[in-house]
Order: C-alpha cells, then structure tokens, then sequence
C-alpha cells in the first residue's frame, strides 16, 4: 500500500526524511521556487515536495531507491518533467537487497500496462542480476547504468579512478552519510555488538565522500563516519551532472 502525502502544506519533508518506512512512497514532482535552482534546496528539510496522487496510474513512472529520491526530484525539477510520478521503495532495502526485485516486480506488474515510459532507477544494487532477468520480461523498460549508485553518482570514468586508486573504499553519498548511523552502525547492528565492527570493516582502507553539493552538504556527518570506522576521508565533489545524464529526460518528457 502506498503511503501518500497529500497537501503542500503537510508535505514539506525531504524524501530521505519521509522515507523511513518499509513501504512505497509516491512523488508527484512538481517545479517551486525553492526547488528549482538547484539540488541544494531539494536536500533542505523543507523541500522535495510530495502531493496527493492525481491518477492511478502515471504517464510517466520512475521506480528508485530511497536513497536517491532527493536527487531525482532535483533532476526532475530541473528539467520540467511535470507529468513523472517518483515511486521510492524503501532506502532500507540496500541492507535486504533480495526484497528488491520482488518489489519492483510488484510496482511494474500494477503500471505496466498502463504508463508510456518506465524507468528504474536502481543499479544492479546487489541482486546478483536477478533485477537484469526481471527487466528482460519488461522491454524497453530500462535501469540505471552499473552495479550500484556510487558509480553514477561520480560518473564511470571518475568512479572507475577512484577504485584503480584504491579498490578498498567505502563509498558515502549525501543520504548514506546523513544516515549512517541507522543504516550502518544500527542497521548491521554494530551498536549492540562492536566487536563486529573490525571482522566487517577491517579491509577499507579509506572512506570516500561523493558530495552531491558544493560545499558538500553532508561533510560533518561524514567526518563523523569516517571516525567511527577509523578511516581516512576523501571528499570528492560530483554535483549532480553525472547523475542526470543517465536520466532519460528525452524519453520521460514526453506522454
């Protein structure tokens, strides 16, 4: 069942604040003022609107994690996507990814037959390619591009960089770090058992910030991370062009 929010008055929450729930969110995204110049104000607390869902079934849907509705309501702001409906499953599932292709079956099952274009905006996300087969079943029906959203968010060449200059990295994002301590430490469980950190952690050997805002929005939270895993902190400024160019803002403007 999908949990809607539905007046601007009673909406003003960032996704990532909303979306705390093992349930479908649903994003009518719309331009504001506060909005449109840019990823900064989508991020704020009182930002990334949510609205009452105007039909069953979208034109246009795209099917994302969680963690990245913030940014996509940025991109679909930008580029006046009017008709897009936003679908987050929840950002929790990155610790149960074997609920993630049953849940997109799900979403794509009930809109399918009825939308013009659908997008999902997962990489593969530790499926193990069972969301690739899934998509097969579904042509012209298309993911994001690689194994999991560090890569788009830093763009392939910078990501495929940064790994060839050290392969052990652990990848933060603006939401991972303003969340790391309910999905890392709560999440794994590492506030009740600390002596697991060292067997789960142990091989990195540095932490990377992939900071979707200049200045990064998030540094505090991730020094804080980085601390916490004793690792050295690398902060790298991605912006947010590399993630909308694998949008498909073409074929989601129209319908």
């Amino acid at each position: 069942m999908a949990r809607s929010f539905e007046t601007p008055a009673a909406a003003n929450l960032a996704p990532d604040a909303a979306l705390e729930f093992d349930t479908v969110h649903e994003f009518d995204t719309v331009p504001r003022p506060d909005t449109a110049s840019g990823f900064e104000a989508a991020e704020d607390e009182s930002a990334a609107m949510a609205t009452a869902v105007a039909t069953a079934h979208p034109r246009n849907l795209i099917i994302a994690c969680g963690a990245i509705a913030a940014e996509l309501v940025a991109v679909v702001n930008r580029n006046g996507l009017d008709a897009v409906r936003i679908q987050c499953l929840p950002a929790e599932w990155h610790n149960r990814p074997e609920r993630i292709t049953p849940g997109i079956r799900k979403l794509l099952e009930e809109h399918h037959e009825y939308c013009d274009h659908i997008f999902i905006a997962y990489g593969d996300c530790g499926t193990g390619g069972l969301l690739d087969a899934l998509l097969e079943e579904y042509p012209g029906v298309e993911r994001l591009p690689g194994d999991h959203c560090y890569s788009f968010f830093a763009g392939s060449d910078v990501f495929e960089t940064l790994s060839e200059e050290e392969l052990a990295s652990f990848y933060l994002t603006d939401y991972l770090a303003r969340n790391f301590e309910r999905l890392i430490i709560k999440g794994f469980g590492l506030d009740r058992h600390p002596e697991l950190m060292d067997m789960m952690f142990g091989n990195y050997k540095r932490m990377v910030y992939l900071a979707q805002t200049e200045p990064p929005a998030r540094l505090a939270e991730a020094e804080a991370a980085a601390v916490a895993l004793n690792l050295p902190l690398v902060v790298v400024n991605t912006g947010l062009a590399p993630f909308t160019n694998v949008i498909p803002i073409r074929n989601l403007a129209h319908g």
